[in-house]
């Protein structure tokens, strides 16, 4: 499936003009741009179609540590691509309003930061997390709705942490999409719950809470 180029979503980094059509991701079309985007015409470490189906084909791309098969497969926020044979690895996160991609270790690509966004008691009484980006973990570790979880890439949960003071964090939409920094303090002004984030450069933006992620 293809978009026209005019019509892709304002958080692609790429240019509004060229080709006439962009592919679009598999899934998750709202929230992710595709392999073959990310690495054409943002990272720029192919240059079509063809290099990318051979480098899949000799399973050299991982995402999230799993060897991927699909040209199209979504990147979503805070995903890492890998390139094991290399060791070259990338992280997606956000700058100036755009998906960015910063180069990171290979322990830092072990692991991602997710949301939970919803908790349910199955029949036979083990819990289930509800997490962002549609994944779902079996476990009892103690947590609550809008804490993160740092989960390996086997799918163990590493740490449990909540949105507090101190905690570094990223706002992943809004009109202070981008910022981030530590949090100062949480407020409350009338029905919002807000997040005091002071950025690097010392400035200091008020965020709603939903719209914070913990950076991994």
């Amino acid at each position: 499936m293809h978009l026209k180029r005019k019509a892709i979503p304002k958080f692609w980094p790429v240019q509004r003009t060229g080709t006439k059509y962009l592919a679009v991701s598999d899934h998750e079309k709202n929230s992710s741009i595709p392999l073959v985007v990310a690495l054409r015409d943002v990272l720029k470490v192919i240059k079509n179609k063809k290099e990318l189906k051979m480098l899949l084909n000799e399973k050299k791309v991982t995402i999230n540590g799993k060897i991927i098969g699909e040209v199209n497969y979504p990147i979503c926020l805070f995903d890492s691509i890998g390139f094991p044979s290399i060791k070259k690895y990338y992280r997606a996160s956000i700058k100036d309003k755009k998906m960015d991609f910063q180069e990171i270790s290979e322990k830092e690509s072990t692991a991602k930061v997710y949301k939970i966004i919803g908790k349910k008691v199955l029949p036979n009484k083990k819990q289930q997390l509800n997490l962002t980006n549609g994944k779902n973990l079996l476990s009892a570790e103690k947590a609550n709705v809008g804490d993160f979880l740092i989960v390996t890439n086997e799918n163990k949960i590493q740490k449990v942490i909540s949105l507090k003071k101190d905690a570094e964090a990223i706002a992943i939409k809004g009109k202070h999409m981008g910022k981030e920094g530590k949090i100062k303090e949480l407020v409350k002004e009338g029905e919002n719950n807000l997040a005091i984030l002071i950025t690097p450069n010392k400035e200091e933006v008020k965020i709603n809470i939903e719209s914070l992620f913990l950076k991994p």
